[in-house]
């Protein structure tokens, strides 16, 4: 098969989004075992084109990065417009796999995309302007057109069955892996005393107003502990700033593996995920975690995690306090969870879903 993967969302520092397409791109050339060529696509601006190839390095595949000024709004409109289609500047295709960032007509072949969570169309106040605009005509022409959708999770499957009417034999399961840099054993940050870690982008949907409040609450007895919150600047306008907070903003992999595993306990409140992969990346790094109850977060967590009710600050406190207890005690059970995760599952997963759609 010759399989083109649009990789348009790896032209930015790199996300959920971005490390999940990485991975999977990772995890299919390692399922092929070299049978497959694999294609790499994602027309982009000057930085983007930098980005995009300094994320794919090392994986073997034929990458296209066609220089595009403006490539956002070159994008958008290629995608609404409906013309030219793809192969005109990749050529003849056996698979087309379209990102969030766009969706380009195509003549021939299986056309398929991945939906990472609807928090758009479930919480549209939840996401900004330009992303429900950029996504929700997504959703919709993934829904009419894909033989396959994949998603990272049997909780987005049910997703997108209730909300977008997909029949289940669409869709496909390909959970995330997690890059064996986040292991329990190596470097770990000092930041000058114990701390609670959390990740995310700073937006209402991950919840770390809230998580302020119960470390505020833990700190009265933990005067000494700080907690560090490291993701990119979003668009949440709760106030974080208070004793004992630090916002590290955006950290590369190789400093967030560090900071994982000098964390004293590992700290994610989302109200809602697709999936949750920084929950899994912490539980292999060998970090007691507390993670939101919200159900769809459940295939992340396993029984390895300890639940607590996002938005009670007393409760998520109290699950922190026992963490931060038991330290040392609970790691054995997170490590065997995320021992489950791994890109080459994640490829192997999308592609028997090609496979078994070309074949039917």
């Amino acid at each position: 098969m010759r399989i083109v993967v649009d990789v348009t969302p790896l032209s930015r520092p790199r996300t959920g989004i971005g490390n999940y397409f990485r991975g999977m791109l990772a995890g299919l050339a390692e399922a092929g075992e070299g049978r497959h060529e694999l294609v790499a696509f994602g027309p982009s601006g000057p930085f983007g084109r930098t980005q995009i190839r300094e994320s794919l390095h090392g994986i073997p595949l034929d990458l296209r990065v066609p220089l595009l000024p403006r490539a956002h709004a070159w994008r958008v409109a290629w995608s609404r417009l409906g013309r030219p289609a793809v192969e005109r500047f990749i050529g003849p295709l056996d698979v087309f796999h379209f990102s969030d960032w766009m969706y380009p007509p195509q003549r021939s072949g299986l056309r398929a995309t991945t939906i990472h969570d609807l928090v758009p169309l479930r919480f549209p106040d939840w996401v900004e302007p330009e992303t429900l605009r950029m996504h929700g005509p997504k959703y919709v022409h993934a829904a009419q057109t894909c033989d396959r959708i994949f998603v990272n999770s049997a909780f987005t499957a049910g997703e997108v069955v209730e909300l977008l009417g997909v029949p289940e034999e669409r869709i496909v399961v390909a959970h995330p892996g997690i890059d064996p840099r986040f292991r329990a054993d190596g470097d770990r940050v000092d930041l000058g005393g114990p701390y609670a870690l959390a990740v995310g982008t700073l937006e209402p949907r991950k919840n770390l107003p809230a998580l302020a409040a119960a470390f505020a609450l833990v700190r009265r007895r933990h005067p000494e502990l700080t907690l560090a919150i490291a993701g990119l600047d979003g668009w949440e306008d709760r106030p974080l700033e208070a004793e004992g907070i630090r916002l590290l903003g955006y950290v590369s992999d190789e400093q967030l593996a560090r900071l994982y595993r000098g964390a004293a306990a590992f700290a994610y409140p989302s109200r809602f995920e697709g999936f949750g992969i920084p929950v899994v990346e912490a539980l292999a790094s060998g970090v007691p975690a507390v993670v939101s109850s919200h159900p769809s977060l459940d295939e992340a967590c396993g029984e390895a995690a300890l639940r607590a009710d996002p938005d009670d600050p007393r409760a998520f406190a109290a699950a922190l306090e026992w963490a931060l207890e038991a330290g040392s005690h609970v790691p054995e059970r997170g490590l065997a969870h995320a021992a489950r995760f791994t890109w080459r599952a994640c490829g192997e997963a999308v592609l028997a879903g090609y496979e078994s759609a070309l074949t039917n």
